[in-house]
């Protein structure tokens, strides 16, 4: 068996020493994602800049039965591309290009690496739309949003990663090339591949070219942040907008805990500290008196004083709307460091039930607890801080905290997670989510693809 040295050593001579990095210092830093409390040193860091890279790589790894993690922005939460086993980390950051916007066709072709909100901003210039948009967009990237099937606020009205790959470029664990797809938007030759691999988590091939399908970009968009006096009343409003037969862009939900949180992160005022939770709901079209009514009848709809509503028009109001939303995490973060951090997905009736019976819960555990997420499809973000509690005890507690959460989010008719993935952090809970025949014929398929099973190993499957 060779040496971590000699593979290093090996990799350097097909790649280039400049490519491949054992320094103990510089692999500190691809130790961990954005996981609360979870790290694993790599053997061996390689810094891939070509298909071809990815492919020598990955063909020597599978040679000396070698562990190869995938990683891109390394924004993750649920472990996905933290080295448990050690082995090789597999940077795809230098495969950060934006091939192509095709603007007559709407697609874009960009590398792994490319950030989701350089691809946007690149669709716009070209008046077209990427719609997806995680809450890590401004340094996320494209192939990890891939192997997540990552989501965001837009889901309600435009749906999630997988509603627009129209093709991947991916390397299989023997360093073999496949394309599937590409420019065409109707494809039924053969099993969907890239289906398969959308939310596969990097454990059954490394992706290094992706065909984004695009839409025209919307002319006009308002932002409106409405004030509830409980989450009950916020998820009922929710319901009466969806029934007027108006659907939102987004509609995103905080509690109060939250909110407090995030007024204290910013240093700012926040818009109704009082309320038990705010609703920010976007809407968009390409008629500006069409906005303006779809706006007005929301404003009607949701039967609160009229004057506590506040619109957002201009670029600079609405990012000022949504910087509190996109800040909950780091906020919570600089709150209590160690946290836990759960994404289930319920009906989004049962919002209401799911959070207040889980504060409860909290609260009875002497626990601090924040509460936001997507009231438009039911995608609640529940997030536990550690606090003050000795880490013993937060250790002991986490367990029981999970399947609490996991219990109750099924119970409801939900499921464990609605866009961070297993990954890690949750693969001993998957069996609460999936029957037994379900998970056998998951790792089938993965056994197709990595026989050896070298492609991020000890993620998703218990």
């Amino acid at each position: 068996m060779k040496t971590h040295k000699e593979i290093a050593g090996e990799l350097s001579r097909i790649l280039g020493a400049e490519n491949v990095i054992s320094d103990r210092e510089i692999l500190e830093s691809y130790s961990r994602d954005e996981t609360s409390d979870l790290s694993a040193m790599p053997d061996i860091l390689v810094r891939a800049g070509s298909v071809e890279d990815v492919s020598a790589t990955l063909r020597l790894c599978n040679e000396l039965d070698v562990p190869v993690i995938p990683r891109g922005a390394g924004t993750g939460v649920t472990g996905g591309a933290v080295p448990v086993r050690g082995g090789v980390i597999l940077s795809l950051e230098k495969m950060n290009r934006i091939i192509e916007i095709d603007r007559e066709n709407m697609v874009a072709v960009v590398e792994p690496g490319a950030i989701t909100r350089a691809i946007q901003d690149a669709a716009l210039a070209e008046g077209l739309l990427y719609p997806p948009d995680p809450a890590s967009l401004e340094s996320c990237s494209i192939g990890g949003n891939v192997a997540e099937n990552a989501g965001g606020p837009r889901a309600v009205k435009y749906g999630v990663t997988k509603d627009y790959i129209l093709g991947l470029e991916f390397v299989l664990a023997d360093g073999s090339v496949i394309t599937t797809g590409g420019k065409i938007v109707k494809n039924v030759t053969g099993y969907n591949l890239a289906g398969i691999l959308i939310g596969s988590e990097g454990t059954l091939a490394v992706i290094t070219k992706i065909f984004l399908r695009l839409i025209p970009a919307p002319r006009h968009v308002i932002d409106m942040l409405i004030p509830f006096p409980s989450l009950k009343d916020a998820v009922e409003a929710v319901h009466t907008i969806l029934v007027n037969r108006i659907v939102p862009c987004a509609i995103e939900f905080m509690e109060h805990d939250a909110i407090m949180l995030v007024a204290r992160f910013l240093n700012r005022n926040m818009h109704f500290p009082d309320a038990g939770a705010h609703l920010l709901i976007q809407i968009n079209g390409n008629s500006e008196q069409a906005v303006l009514d779809d706006a007005e009848t929301v404003g009607a709809a949701v039967r609160v004083d009229q004057e506590s509503i506040i619109l957002a028009q201009s670029p600079l109001q609405r990012e000022r709307l949504w910087k509190a939303r996109r800040s909950i995490r780091e906020a919570i973060h600089a709150e209590s460091p160690v946290f836990l951090a759960e994404d289930c997905v319920v009906p989004r009736s049962t919002i209401p039930e799911f959070l207040t019976e889980l504060k409860s819960y909290f609260k009875e555990t002497s626990l601090r607890s924040v509460m936001f997420g997507h009231a438009g499809d039911g995608n609640v973000h529940i997030d536990v801080l550690k606090g003050d509690l000795d880490y013993e005890r937060w250790k002991m507690m986490l367990p029981e905290l999970k399947r609490e959460i996991y219990r109750r989010a099924i119970g409801l008719g939900g499921t464990i997670t609605g866009e961070h993935g297993v990954g890690y952090i949750r693969r001993d809970y998957l069996g609460l989510a999936l029957s037994a025949d379900e998970i056998e014929l998951l790792k089938r398929i993965k056994k197709a693809f990595d026989p050896k099973g070298i492609l991020n190993p000890d993620k998703i499957f218990p």
